[in-house]
């Protein structure tokens, strides 16, 4: 029987997340962070993901809001809604913390958890990436995950509307 009743368990608060982080510190776990909209999850998500978490032992991914996706990509957007997106990530073996953050970066929030190991996509710079400085002055890595070529959530919903297919 598959324990699919946990899966909302995996959604935490910052508090809750907090508490939870100094558990697994306590069990030596290095800790993994990456971030993003995750707004209509396709193949390169889940390759970047899985990158992710074989970085470290706990992957925990911080997810836009719907306002702060609105604010940075536009009212339409996104497609998915926070709590849609949230559920589908904690869904995922890969993944162990899933955090809701409202500002338009997720700077706060990884000052806040302060991960060992802090990934995005290999689309940026380390000098782009948010956090960075952070981590790194913090005696942590910063990894860049590889795109998976031809695949954007840009170019998913760009096709969606030419086929008639959008939401």
């Amino acid at each position: 029987m598959k324990a699919t009743q946990n899966i909302p368990s995996k959604i935490y608060s910052l508090n809750t997340l907090l508490h939870q982080l100094r558990r697994w510190r306590l069990h030596n776990k290095q800790i993994v962070f990456t971030n993003g909209v995750f707004d209509i999850l396709h193949r390169g998500h889940l390759a970047s993901l899985s990158e992710a978490a074989a970085l470290g032992d706990m992957l925990i991914i911080g997810i836009n809001t719907d306002a702060s996706v609105k604010r940075l990509k536009g009212e339409d957007r996104p497609v998915n809604d926070e709590q849609t997106r949230a559920l589908m990530l904690a869904s995922l073996l890969m993944t162990d913390a899933i955090i809701l953050f409202d500002d338009d970066t997720p700077l706060q929030l990884i000052k806040a958890i302060m991960p060992d190991v802090l990934v995005k996509g290999g689309d940026y710079t380390i000098e782009q990436i948010v956090g960075a400085k952070e981590v790194l002055a913090n005696g942590g890595r910063v990894e860049r995950a590889q795109i998976v070529e031809g695949l954007s959530t840009t170019a998913i919903i760009e096709k969606m509307r030419r086929t008639g297919h959008s939401s």
